[in-house]
C-alpha cells in the first residue's frame, strides 16, 4: 500500500486562498517569500514540495531558483503540550553544528504564526539519500551496507561524546531523573490518549518502572535515532552526512538512543511492525544485524550495554504510545497521513513485540 499524494490544500499561494481552504494549509507561499526576502535567504518565487517519511513535524523542500532549502514546521493540531517545538529544535541544531555534529545549517527562524500559520525554521538542503526500503543505485557496491551501519553507530558515538557544557547544550533538559521522567510522561500519554484496550502497554509501564536501571550516564539524547532519520552520500565512499529530525532531543541517558537505534533496526526474519517497516532496507543481504550494531557502539564508546534489552523495550513501548496518539489524530481527521491509518493494527503489533522482548528476551 502506498501513501496518498499530498493534498493540494497543503500549499496555497495567499492568505486569501488559505481562508477559503477546507482546512488549514501547511505552507502559504507569498508571505513565506516575503519572509525569506527579508531574511536574505535566496531569491525568487519559492516552490514547496513535501519531503521524507517523517510523520510528526512537517518538512518541505523549498526551492528559490538554484537555491535549495528545507522548511520545518509543526503538523496541524490538536497537538500534545510541549511537543513540536520547532524553534527549540532550531536552537539545538545551531549549537550542535558549532560542536561539529553532522547536522544541517540553520539559515532562518520565524516565531510569527501570521506568516504560514505556525512557527518554522529554514535550513540549507544537503545532498544525499534517506534510506528506507531500498538502496539507491549509487549504493549498490557490496561494501555499502556495512558502511551504512557503521556510520550510523559512529555518528551516535560522536553525538554522545559532545561536551554539553562547552557547547551550551546544557540548557536543553534536566540533568537527572531522565528514565523515571520518561516512564511517567509516557504513562500519562497512554492514559490520556488511548481510546481502545492496549493491555500490554499498561503492563509494560509497570515492568519498566519496577526494573528501571540506574542509568548509563548523561549526554544529549536524540530521541529518534534510527536509519530513516539519517542522510547518506555514496561518493566519495559511503558517508553519513546529516542527522535529521531533532524534535525529541533532550539531555538524558545515552543508552536510550542505543536501545532505540537497535530496536528499530530490521533484521532478516523479523516480523513486520510500524517501526521496522520504516527501515526495511536493512533486511537486504550484506547488512549486519542489530547485535553487531550494539557491539560496535559498546566498543567505540566504552559504555556497558548489559541492560540493552530494557532500553530496547523502553524504545518500543514509547513508540507504541506515541503512535497511538497519532492514530487518534488520524481518527479525528486532523491528518490524512496513510501511515497513521495503518496504526489500527500497527500499534497493537508493536505493543506485542515490546511485551515479547520484556517477558521472553
Amino acid at each position: 500500500m502506498t501513501d496518498a499524494p499530498p493534498r493540494t490544500d497543503d500549499v496555497v499561494a495567499t492568505h486569501e486562498q488559505a481562508a477559503w481552504s477546507p482546512r488549514e494549509p501547511l505552507i502559504v507561499l507569498e508571505p513565506l517569500e516575503a519572509f525569506l526576502d527579508a531574511a536574505g535567504v535566496g531569491a525568487g518565487a519559492p516552490t514547496a514540495e513535501p519531503l521524507g517519511d517523517g510523520h510528526s513535524n512537517v518538512t518541505y523542500a523549498i526551492d528559490r531558483g538554484d537555491d535549495r532549502f528545507v522548511l520545518r514546521r509543526p503538523p496541524r493540531g490538536p497537538l500534545a503540550p510541549s511537543t513540536h517545538d520547532v524553534l527549540r529544535e532550531a536552537r539545538l541544531l545551531t549549537a550542535l553544528e558549532r560542536a561539529g555534529v553532522r547536522v544541517p545549517e540553520i539559515v532562518a527562524t520565524c516565531d510569527d504564526d501570521a506568516v504560514i500559520g505556525a512557527p518554522f525554521y529554514v535550513m540549507r538542503r544537503i545532498d544525499g539519500h534517506v534510506l528506507t526500503t531500498e538502496l539507491p543505485a549509487d549504493f549498490s557496491r557490496p561494501a555499502d551496507p556495512g558502511a551504512i551501519a557503521w556510520q550510523l553507530v559512529d555518528g551516535l558515538v560522536e553525538l554522545h561524546a559532545v561536551d554539553i557544557d562547552a557547547t551550551g547544550i546544557g540548557e536543553f533538559g534536566r540533568r537527572d531523573g531522565y528514565l523515571e521522567r520518561q516512564i511517567r510522561r509516557f504513562r500519562g500519554l497512554l492514559e490520556g490518549n488511548a481510546a481502545r484496550p492496549l493491555p500490554e502497554l499498561h503492563e509494560l509501564a509497570d515492568w519498566l518502572d519496577a526494573t528501571r536501571p540506574a542509568g548509563g550516564g548523561l549526554s544529549i539524547v536524540h530521541g529518534d535515532y534510527r536509519l530513516g532519520n539519517m542522510m547518506y552520500a555514496a561518493e566519495p565512499g559511503t558517508r553519513l552526512v546529516a542527522v535529521l529530525d531533532w524534535e525529541m532531543a533532550t539531555l538524558g541517558d545515552p543508552l536510550a538512543d542505543v536501545g532505540y537505534m537497535t530496536a528499530t533496526w530490521a533484521d532478516p526474519g523479523d516480523a513486520d511492525d510500524p517501526m521496522l517497516d520504516l527501515s526495511a532496507v536493512t533486511r537486504l543481504s550484506g547488512f549486519p544485524g542489530r547485535l553487531a550494531l550494539a557491539e560496535r557502539y559498546a566498543q567505540r564508546s566504552g559504555r556497558d550495554l548489559s541492560n540493552l534489552r530494557w532500553y530496547q523495550t523502553l524504545a518500543l513501548w514509547k513508540s507504541a504510545i506515541f503512535l497511538e496518539s497519532s492514530y487518534q489524530r488520524f481518527l479525528a481527521g486532523s491528518t490524512d497521513d496513510a501511515f497513521f491509518g495503518r496504526l489500527e493494527a500497527g500499534v497493537p503489533m508493536l505493543a506485542r513485540r515490546a511485551a515479547r522482548l520484556a517477558w521472553e528476551g
